[in-house]
Parts: C-alpha cells; sequence; structure tokens
C-alpha cells in the first residue's frame, strides 16, 4: 500500500470509527457490532504502525492515552468559570424570581431547568472544529490543562460535526457513571486495593492522573451544559444553543424544562426530583436559568456569580445508624471539633464512619449520647454531620459526652471565645500554637492545592514530618533535604525528590496564594485575591492600617482587624521573613496584570446596553486584561461608556456628563 491509500484509508476508517462512538457513546444506540468495530479499530492501528505519520491528535487511537505527563500545565479561561448562588427551599426561589423580575421590570422572563450533575466542571476549547484544550475549573479564572485526559472520554468529541465557530468554549461536567462506579470499585476490593469514597470524587482523582492510560480505564462521561467564549454566530437563546451544541456532537442532559413562571419552575424541580435517580451520574439539584442571553447581560453578575441564575438543592439523604464513641479533632487554628465514631452506614453514595458533631452546644442542644441511634446526613450532599437523636430507640445505657477540659494532643488548658461572634464562642480552642495537631493543620493547609500547590504534602507525610522533628512550621519545609524525606516510612529516593522538588516549585507562586496559605484567620482565597489586587506586595498589605486594608474590595472590619492582629504577633513576623529569606515570591502578579499595566491602565469603563457581537463577560475581560476597571454606574470618574442597543439611563446620564461614548466598532478599533 503506498503512502497516499494508506492516508485516503486512514481517514476513512477514522470518520467511521467517530461516527460509531458518537452513536455508541453520546447517542447510546450502537450501529454495529463490537465484533466489526474491533476490526475497524485494528486496521486503523496496524496502518498507524506502518505510517506513524498518520497518528493525529484527533485520532481514535489516541483515545487509549497517550505518554505520562510531568505535570499540569495552567491555562487561563477567556471567560472566567462562575459558580452559582444556591437554594434550599421553594421560598427561595421564589424570592430569586422576584428577584430578577425587578432587575428586568415588565419584561416577560422565560426559565430553563436542567439537572445539576454531580461531577467535574472542565472547559473545552476548539479551533476550526478541534480539541485544543481541555481544563478544569480551578479557581475560575485558571484552569489545570487536562486535555490528555479528556480526550479518552469516548463522549468528549475531539472532531466537531457540521460548521462550528471559529473558536468555540464549551462547559460541561465530566462524572463517572453509577453503575461504573460500583463495577470499578468491586474490581479494586478484588485486586485488594482501597476503594473510592464516592463517584464525585473518583472522577475529580482520575482527571488528576498524570497518566492518561490509567484515565482511559475510567468510566468517565460528560454532558455539557453551556458555552464560553465563541468567536462567530450564536444563538441567542440557552435552550437553542443546547440543541445547537448538539448538533456538533456534544452529550447534553435527559431532559431540559422550559418555564414561563416560578409556579411552573417548582413544578419541573418536582418532577426532577422523582426521576433523577433513574440518570446514569448522581445529582444534588437543578440548576434555573434564564433563557434569553440578552436579558442574561442586563441582569448582569456579582463578583462570585451570576443573577440571572441559581442552583436549587434537594434535601439531602438520611440514614440511621449508632454512635460507637466521640472523639476530638484539633484544627490548624486551635479549635476543637467533635466528630460522632459511627458504625459504618451507606449514604450518599458512599460509606461513612464518621460524622461532626459541630461544637460543644451542639452537643447540648441535641441531648446526644454515646450509644444512641442518631440520624446522619451530608450537608450539602459532602460533609457527614449529625442531625438527630432517634429517642424512641434510645435505652439504658446510654452515656452523655463530657467536654475535655486539655486539648487532648498537646495537654494544654482550653478556652472559649467569649465575647466573640456566636459560631466562634461556641468552640472550645486549644492556645498553643506549637500544639502538633495544630502544626500538622497548617503544613496541611499551606501545602494544599488552592495555596502553595505543594504535591504530597497530604496528611500522611506530614504527619511523619511532625512526628520526627523534621518541620515545625511552614518555613522549614524549604530547608528539608531529599535524604531526610527518603528515610520516612513509605518513602522511596523517587517519592522524596518529587517532594522536594514540589517544595521548590512553590517559591515561585503568585502572592495571594502565599498570603492564603499562612493561615491567617479569615483570610480565604477571595479575601486573599482582592488584597492581592489592591496591593502590589505582601510587604504594602502588612504595612498598612486596618482602616487602609478595608478600602480593598471586599474586605471590611473583621478581615482587617485578623490581619493586622495576625502581624502584631513577633513570631508570625519572623516566619515571614524566613519565608522571604527562603526565596518566595511576595510581588503579586494579579496586581501588575490588572492595575498597574496596560494601556487602559487607569480608565474606567462603564457598559451599557446590547452590543452586536460581543457579550458583556467578553467586553470586560479584554477591558481588564488591559489593565481597565468595569464598573456598574457612571460618575464624573468614567472615562469611557461602551454603548449597545437599548441602552438606558446611563447613556443618557454619559451624554449629560460629557463622558466619552464608545460604540462596539469603536471598542474594537481603541482595542
Amino acid at each position: 500500500m503506498t503512502h497516499a491509500e494508506a492516508k485516503s484509508r486512514h481517514t476513512k476508517l477514522a470518520d467511521e470509527i467517530r461516527r460509531h462512538d458518537h452513536a455508541y457513546y453520546v447517542e447510546a444506540k450502537p450501529s454495529i457490532s463490537d465484533r466489526d468495530y474491533d476490526r475497524l479499530y485494528h486496521e486503523l492501528l496496524d496502518l498507524e504502525k506502518d505510517f506513524p505519520d498518520l497518528v493525529t491528535p484527533d485520532s481514535p487511537s489516541q483515545r487509549v492515552g497517550g505518554a505520562p505527563l510531568s505535570e499540569f500545565k495552567s491555562v487561563r479561561h477567556a471567560f472566567p468559570m462562575m459558580s452559582l448562588d444556591n437554594t434550599y427551599s421553594q421560598e427561595e426561589m421564589r424570592a430569586f424570581v422576584q428577584r430578577v423580575q425587578k432587575i428586568l421590570p415588565d419584561e416577560q422572563l422565560e426559565w430553563v431547568v436542567e439537572p445539576k450533575v454531580d461531577g467535574v466542571a472542565v472547559s473545552l476549547r476548539y479551533e476550526d472544529g478541534k480539541l485544543v484544550v481541555g481544563a478544569t475549573r480551578g479557581d475560575g479564572t485558571h484552569g489545570d490543562d487536562i486535555t490528555a485526559n479528556l480526550k479518552t472520554i469516548r463522549s468528549v468529541p475531539v472532531r466537531l460535526h457540521g460548521k462550528p465557530p471559529a473558536i468555540l468554549e464549551v462547559r460541561g461536567e465530566v462524572f463517572m457513571t453509577t453503575s461504573g462506579f460500583e463495577k470499578l470499585n468491586a474490581e479494586r476490593k478484588a485486586a485488594g486495593e482501597e476503594i473510592f469514597a464516592n463517584p464525585r470524587n473518583s472522577a475529580a482523582g482520575s482527571l488528576k492522573q498524570l497518566d492518561p492510560k490509567t484515565v482511559a480505564k475510567r468510566p468517565l462521561d460528560i454532558v455539557v451544559y453551556g458555552t464560553g467564549l465563541i468567536e462567530g454566530t450564536r444563538p441567542n437563546k440557552h435552550d437553542d444553543t443546547l440543541r445547537w451544541l448538539k448538533s456538533f456532537g456534544f452529550k447534553m442532559t435527559e431532559k431540559t424544562w422550559a418555564c414561563g413562571s416560578a409556579d411552573e419552575l417548582i413544578a419541573a424541580i418536582e418532577e426532577l426530583d422523582k426521576i433523577r435517580h433513574k440518570f446514569p451520574y448522581g445529582t444534588d439539584g437543578a440548576v434555573v436559568k434564564l433563557n434569553d442571553f440578552a436579558q442574561r447581560e442586563r441582569a448582569g453578575a456579582t463578583a462570585k456569580a451570576p443573577r440571572w441564575a441559581i442552583a436549587y438543592k434537594y434535601a439531602p439523604e438520611q440514614a440511621e445508624t449508632k454512635l460507637n464513641s466521640i472523639t476530638i479533632q484539633v484544627g490548624r487554628l486551635g479549635s476543637l471539633t467533635p466528630v460522632a465514631e459511627l458504625e459504618p452506614v451507606f449514604l450518599a453514595g458512599s460509606t461513612i464512619s464518621r460524622a461532626t458533631l459541630h461544637n460543644e452546644d451542639y452537643i447540648r442542644e441535641k441531648d446526644i449520647r454515646i450509644g444512641d441511634t442518631v440520624v446522619i446526613e451530608k450537608a450539602g450532599e459532602v460533609i457527614p454531620a449529625v442531625v438527630s437523636v432517634v429517642t424512641s430507640k434510645r435505652k439504658s445505657g446510654e452515656k452523655t459526652f463530657s467536654f475535655p477540659k486539655v486539648c487532648p494532643e498537646c495537654g494544654s488548658k482550653v478556652f472559649k471565645n467569649i465575647g466573640a461572634d456566636e459560631e466562634e464562642a461556641a468552640a472550645w480552642r486549644c492556645p498553643n500554637p506549637d500544639c502538633p495537631a495544630q502544626v500538622r493543620g497548617r503544613l496541611e493547609h499551606f501545602c494544599s492545592r488552592g495555596a502553595m500547590d505543594i504535591e504530597g504534602g497530604g496528611e500522611v507525610l506530614v504527619a511523619q514530618l511532625v512526628k520526627v522533628g523534621l518541620v515545625r512550621d511552614v518555613a522549614e519545609l524549604y530547608t528539608l533535604k531529599t535524604a531526610e524525606v527518603a528515610n520516612l516510612e513509605r518513602m522511596g529516593e523517587k517519592s522524596a525528590k518529587n517532594f522536594i522538588d514540589a517544595i521548590a516549585a512553590s517559591k515561585t507562586r503568585d502572592a495571594w496564594r502565599l498570603l492564603y496559605g499562612l493561615g491567617i484567620m479569615h483570610v480565604g482565597t477571595g479575601v486573599a485575591k482582592s488584597l492581592c489586587k489592591h496591593f502590589p506586595t505582601l510587604d504594602d498589605i502588612f504595612a498598612v492600617s486596618a482602616e487602609q486594608l478595608i478600602e480593598a474590595e471586599d474586605i471590611g472590619e473583621i478581615i482587617a482587624q485578623s490581619i493586622v492582629h495576625w502581624w502584631g504577633d513577633s513570631v508570625n513576623r519572623k516566619l515571614f521573613e524566613r519565608l522571604r529569606k527562603a526565596g518566595l515570591n511576595f510581588k503579586s502578579e494579579i496586581y501588575n496584570a490588572a492595575a498597574a499595566s496596560g494601556p487602559f491602565a487607569g480608565k474606567t469603563f462603564v457598559l451599557t446596553g446590547t452590543l452586536p457581537t460581543l457579550t458583556r463577560e467578553q467586553a470586560t475581560a479584554k477591558i481588564e486584561s488591559l489593565g481597565g476597571k468595569v464598573s456598574g454606574s457612571v460618575s464624573k470618574k468614567t472615562d469611557f461608556v461602551l454603548a449597545g442597543e437599548e441602552a438606558g439611563s446611563k447613556l443618557d446620564k454619559a451624554q449629560k456628563l460629557g463622558v466619552k461614548i464608545l460604540t462596539e466598532e469603536e471598542f474594537l478599533k481603541l482595542l
């Protein structure tokens, strides 16, 4: 066979195999026998063996996974992958509809209801119909490039049908099928391996595998629910977009509902609740979205979530079991949390043997006793919690629990935060910062994916490092030697070197990650990012007063005082200097990118009306990427107003104030 003949046959085989894959994995309607499929597939493999240059990234042969990766690269989403606000009652759902109607008065609202798939959110970017990048949601702005892993999922198209836009970003949810999860666990149990906790965690763990061949063996699937960046024409409504995406070869959820009122929304949510357990994936709720994209633009979004969508969460599943004992867990900030040790019971996809009891007051209010039959549920279907006692099954042998007066880890006398807010006042705390449990907690937090992302720095390794005295605080991580780590239990030379390399790599992390990793009370990732957008370095953050910290977006008095209090401790200041000496990055890339550079630096834009081709999110992303700021209101400080069709009062005010008004065409020229 000549090369030209081989190439022609390979193209025909690849197209035919893709059609059969789509019929089997997306349509669930096999169009060929397994034997005939295998014959076509092996013929393709033989051609690629004889003519290696025929192996392309979108070849069906690449579905089984390529060479292992050394690491995941970070990619920036063209548009942020925002999270949704949650609601748990029909009254809150009706209130949500009223809020949106108030934003869009006198407008007829159309809604779409779809299942909330309990999986892992991903973004797929196609250029000229070919998959070029697949990424995790990550922090919403940046995610991990897991293209090689996503290509192993047969329901992910690597080449689209029809004539898609030049650039198309599709958002979807990767999940592990319920039946596949059960089969996988049975196989792992038979092989003497540890079984997985639940399908969602299994899916997330699978996508983090560095070897795509391992991912290819996992029963993963995907459904898509929306889009990101699109360069080209697109439908104007969500339901039309779903049909549009389906025409390109994407897999959708089994059913969606079109609704025109709050009553119809409630009816759809109730119907979904009745049928959702028949789906091949877990669901924990319903997603409600405005159908019309122009209305979405006018409704806008908060810093965290769109105003035009919400997730309705179903009541969590419950189970009864026996409370065998109560143990105490000490957190990284010293809080003592009581934990229920339970008779193992299966609940919402996993076996539960431990559950939180929150605090001493909670135990007293619920009258929870050791030996009781208790009702447990998964709060948000994630964290198991004891919610009540089945008093009718109480006998005479149950024992009341006395909260310890000393820390079970270090023996220090514990105290309560008298005068603090209600939640903190209910918690007993260990005052000893050198308490082994607190040290372990701070180290695990520092190494966590959301903070310094030090691969390998999990609970088991951290416990060993603390136990043998190699590490007493986060700065000492940077003094570790490979040989010291390799001598630990279950640690070889290669694993030790990987951990040391991960520690070294963390020195270049952005400043907001380090700020979050320091474990300052009330400073989560959102707060850390807000501060690092407002201040160029960590030194600048700690050099100012609480009043100056409050000037940063989303920073309140309690957060500001907590930061000032942390810096006021000489131990913390010394730790900070040791981290500087270790070579960690104290500069904020967020500050430089968003506020101090670019042709729009110092310029404020206001968007109004519907633009011909750009969405509001696209225009905002372009402005912010060039250093500009987007405001929601027009004032004398506004530099430009970008106005589209049906621009309202903002345009009128801009004209009165003499603010420069741009059409989309003028805006694009300015870019």
